[in-house]
């Protein structure tokens, strides 16, 4: 990367990067430090993954999704540049961002790591802030099966002198022992800065002061208010360079947008459709359930990788789910088959009735069929399984 970065003249970008590592919260995260960034006036690039339908959501100028013609123009001048150094998939498309950025005179990007953070394609650029969201038990295989080993993965994006967040309250300490190390200037929930609840919003505190009376992101989940805090301490870390107001804070949060969040579809029966991947964020769809009660049943359209706890999942839903419609991931050869995660909800101790689909669109068509407007569908379990939905027609919504 650093190799290609050079020669494209894109190691040191002209724009201001901020950088976003984290187990679950990443996507939101980036979504709100973009919609307080934009509402300040800042022209501001955004990469992120999975996409969900089209792969031009990972690159956004203003909010603008990149063309396919912007991207295969990049992706030339990639290849040109790298000569005989061997490129990944994920690295042809983090060299495509930097490039689209760098020649759309943005004044700042926010990045989203992959996998992990220290060695990432997105760890190439030095970031004048890093934010990790949250750390959990994912990509075992790449990152250690233990929270200690995955936070020093992720706190590989913090660098020397600069600002480097921890939005998790109850963070590994190998975060604290990697921004140490570094020489990162630290800034830990809890303890240099304050998230709290009022009956009107919220307040933010820091040693530079105090945020009060700010809306709830328009982001669904008290969780949100978590990545929200993570946000606005990178922010005010990186004032001197670019400086937020406090109603530009305001309207941030409640234009914030990211799909597949607690993404609620307009109608009855209820549908919601979360991105949710892993035990962690499963247990944070199943909190915001409870706190949105419906009359009816809820329904769980489910899907899951094979290399992800499908059991522990599903567990963390077991109270909330009447019947389960599960199926295989036709989109992605990764996908556990419908057999496989039927399994596992016997494993995690599930006795609701279980049917068994070959793809997701016949999984969520038959919940729709028998959901009455009291009943609630919820979509879970994959990048795969919501983006399977959200690009279905209108009318099958």
């Amino acid at each position: 990367m650093h190799a290609v970065l050079d020669r494209m003249r894109l190691r040191q970008p002209p724009f201001r990067v901020l950088t976003v590592a984290g187990t679950n919260g990443k996507g939101s995260t980036v979504a709100m430090a973009e919609a307080i960034l934009r509402a300040a006036g800042y022209r501001v690039g955004t990469y992120t993954s999975p996409h969900l339908i089209k792969y031009n959501e990972r690159v956004r100028v203003n909010g603008a999704d990149a063309t396919d013609e912007a991207l295969c123009a990049a992706f030339e001048r990639i290849e040109v540049a790298r000569g005989e150094i061997p490129l990944t998939y994920f690295e042809f498309g983090t060299l495509a961002a930097l490039d689209q950025f760098s020649r759309s005179n943005i004044d700042a990007a926010v990045l989203e790591v992959g996998l992990g953070g220290r060695l990432d394609a997105v760890n190439a650029v030095d970031a004048d802030a890093a934010i990790v969201t949250s750390i959990g038990i994912d990509h075992v295989q790449w990152l250690g099966d233990t929270r200690e080993a995955i936070g020093r993965e992720k706190a590989g994006v913090f660098r020397k002198d600069r600002p480097a967040v921890c939005a998790d309250p109850n963070p590994p300490a190998s975060i604290a022992e990697v921004a140490q190390t570094v020489g990162a200037r630290f800034y830990q929930r809890d303890r240099d800065f304050f998230m709290e609840r009022t009956d009107s919003g919220w307040t933010f505190r820091s040693s530079n002061g105090v945020r009060a009376g700010l809306p709830h992101p328009s982001l669904r989940g008290d969780y949100q208010l978590d990545n929200a805090a993570g946000v606005l301490m990178a922010l005010e870390a990186v004032s001197g360079k670019l400086p937020v107001s406090q109603q530009q804070v305001r309207e941030g949060l409640v234009s914030a947008m990211a799909a597949g969040r607690f993404q609620v579809l307009p109608g009855l029966p209820l549908r919601v459709l979360d991105v949710a991947h892993n035990p962690d964020a499963v247990r944070r769809l199943a909190v915001t359930l409870k706190q949105q009660p419906v009359a009816g049943r809820t329904l769980a359209v489910f899907g899951m990788l094979r290399d992800k706890d499908i059991a522990g999942a599903a567990h963390a839903m077991r109270d909330i789910v009447d019947a389960w419609y599960v199926t295989a991931l036709d989109s992605t050869e990764r996908g556990a088959t419908a057999e496989e995660v039927a399994q596992a909800l016997a494993v995690a101790g599930i006795d609701k009735p279980v049917t068994k689909f070959t793809d997701v669109r016949a999984a969520y068509a038959a919940a729709r069929a028998v959901a009455t407007p009291a009943d609630r569908i919820v979509v879970f379990g994959s990048f795969y399984m919501v983006g399977d939905i959200l690009s279905l027609p209108s009318q099958a919504l």
